[in-house]
């Protein structure tokens, strides 16, 4: 496993000083577009906003509303993924109305999951102009799943290439979060600083915020190395933590009763919800007692299931929360979440 800070007497960085903010009133714009404070993680509302099948009644109901935060689409990739969970001929919807290669667990409030980046490729939704017409300010998830680092800037040339012409014609402002850290597809990156330069080197030709999503694994000195580069806007952390990992702080056999995960016919998979919020607000404040004042903002994610959560995640540093799991397990909250962080970060207090 590569170095991970959070550990043993690190964690003394409980007792250091709260990351002092330049202001109370927080505004979130990146290159002059202001997204909000609020973000849905990549998948929580499909490649176009929408949702999924289930959330058409939770809407019905009065149980679940995304509104005024900000769509980060279902992650895409250059060529159409099956993956593990094979979508309807409208890129949209799941073959299977409950996916195998999910598992739920909500009176733990966590999540399993091992879809596998399954996309009909970037060509497909600009085909169908499903982001072009969005009416407010988003951004679209892409991600690498080559094998070899020279495979995966193929795969985002290609990428820019077809982005770059359809970007006069979208109604909103949009930006791209690079996906360097889904625990599905076999591709490691933690040892990748030069490699993720030039990612950004390639996707700086877009002329739009470029926001980079990893995972609590990453070790502090590798973001450090990249996180000057001029055209990177923010971080998002975290993307789920693959199974068995950090094993020091995730007791993986008590949440769930096995050392094998029930989706190791698919990988293992990732797991998201609440045994995240500890471990990515901690990530946070470690990397930030660290930065002296390097550092870009901060999307935090990972285990938001509350208001309390969504405090932990910005009293450690985080400039924005995301919201993910929190729409499976806890959709009733969403909401409320949101309005929450809003009123927050507007400088009303808590």
């Amino acid at each position: 496993m590569p170095f991970f800070p959070i550990s043993g007497k690190v964690f003394s960085f409980l007792f250091l000083p709260k990351p002092k903010r330049e202001s109370e009133v927080c505004q979130m714009k990146l290159r002059g577009i202001d997204f909000g404070h609020v973000f849905c993680a990549s998948g929580a509302r499909n490649f176009d906003g929408n949702g999924y099948p289930f959330h058409g009644a939770l809407k019905a109901l009065g149980l679940l509303n995304f509104e005024r935060s900000t769509l980060v689409t279902k992650t895409v990739t250059i060529d159409p993924r099956v993956g593990n969970m094979p979508l309807q001929e409208d890129g949209l919807t799941p073959y299977e109305l409950k996916p195998k290669c999910i598992r739920v667990y909500p009176a733990k409030g966590m999540v399993l999951n091992s879809v596998g980046l399954s996309n009909a490729g970037v060509n497909f939704y600009l085909a169908q102009g499903i982001w072009q017409s969005l009416p407010n300010p988003f951004f679209i998830s892409f991600g690498c799943v080559e094998k070899t680092a020279v495979g995966r800037l193929v795969e985002l040339e290609g990428f820019v290439k077809l982005l770059g012409p359809e970007l006069p014609t979208f109604k909103a402002p949009v930006g791209l979060q690079m996906n360097f850290s889904c625990p599905n597809t076999g591709v490691h990156w933690e040892d990748s600083t030069r490699e993720i330069g030039t990612m950004l080197d390639i996707a700086e030709q877009l002329n739009i915020p470029l926001v980079i999503k990893l995972n609590a694994l990453t070790p502090c000195e590798l973001v450090f190395s990249f996180v000057d580069h001029p055209a990177l806007d923010a971080i998002s952390m975290s993307n789920t933590i693959p199974w068995g990992a950090l094993h020091e702080q995730i007791h993986w056999k008590k949440l769930f009763g096995t050392d094998v995960s029930p989706l190791a016919h698919l990988g293992g998979g990732g797991l998201s919800g609440k045994p995240l919020l500890r471990i990515v607000s901690n990530w946070i404040r470690c990397i930030l007692s660290h930065a002296y004042g390097r550092m870009k903002p901060i999307i935090g994610g990972g285990g938001i299931l509350c208001k309390g959560d969504a405090d932990q995640m910005l009293d450690a540093g985080a400039e924005a929360i995301e919201i993910g799991s929190c729409a499976i397990l806890r959709p009733w909250r969403v909401a409320g979440i949101i309005r929450h962080v809003n009123h927050r970060m507007n400088g009303r207090g808590k």
